[in-house]
């Protein structure tokens, strides 16, 4: 197969409550778009919190900015040449929505179903030191149980040594601070680091994708 003429599919699977792993998502759309050949689509996974809840939280109102987005099936994921998930965090690790979402993939387990696909992880927090990288490396472990290849963000991406102001971002991926009351928004630095995942996980799932063409 000809490089000029593979064509590799990103899914990016994301939960937000309040628009901030949305926004980080469309970076990394942004950055999987910068490869040649690589498509992309975005999907949330199912809200679980009741509507009356999100209404008196905020939620319901910023959500708003991302229900055109559908809502992902899990039979939708064997498709995928990689999968890129978004969650924010809840006590250091995925929130409840994910984990709903994960937990009904067993039949795909069990088939294997997602072995060999790359996967990739991005998240928030409210605070600086509130669980990001817990979240994403605990993530890990119901991707390598799918046999699925981890890829994360290497220190190519000259945002992770940012020292000029607090910011999120990891060699695990690509983070964001929302703080306590959710205003703060995802900063240059943040989503530079997110375009740069999106990117690199499209190329390297390129590279795997030409080595499985080859003949030996």
């Amino acid at each position: 197969m000809k490089e000029s003429n593979l064509t590799v599919g990103v899914q990016i699977v994301f939960y937000s409550m309040y628009g901030h792993i949305y926004k980080m998502a469309k970076a990394i759309e942004e950055g999987v778009k910068q490869v040649a050949g690589a498509n992309v689509s975005l999907f949330q996974v199912l809200e679980l919190v009741p509507e009356e809840v999100l209404i008196k939280s905020g939620a319901k109102e910023a959500q708003k900015q991302f229900q055109h987005i559908p809502v992902a099936k899990t039979s939708q994921l064997v498709e995928a040449d990689a999968i890129i998930f978004g969650t924010p965090t809840r006590f250091g690790n995925m929130c409840a929505q994910m984990r709903n979402f994960l937990d009904q993939t067993g039949g795909i387990w069990a088939k294997g179903g997602l072995i060999g696909k790359v996967a990739s992880v991005f998240s928030s927090t409210a605070t600086q030191h509130g669980g990001q990288e817990t979240t994403i490396t605990s993530f890990h472990s119901t991707l390598l149980h799918h046999g699925m290849i981890i890829v994360g963000v290497p220190y190519s991406a000259a945002g992770l040594t940012y020292m000029d102001a607090v910011s999120g971002g990891s060699p695990y991926g690509s983070t964001t601070l929302a703080g306590a009351d959710g205003k703060r928004e995802p900063t240059a630095n943040e989503l530079e680091i997110a375009r740069f995942q999106g990117k690199h996980v499209a190329e390297i799932t390129k590279l795997l994708k030409i080595g499985k063409s080859v003949k030996l």
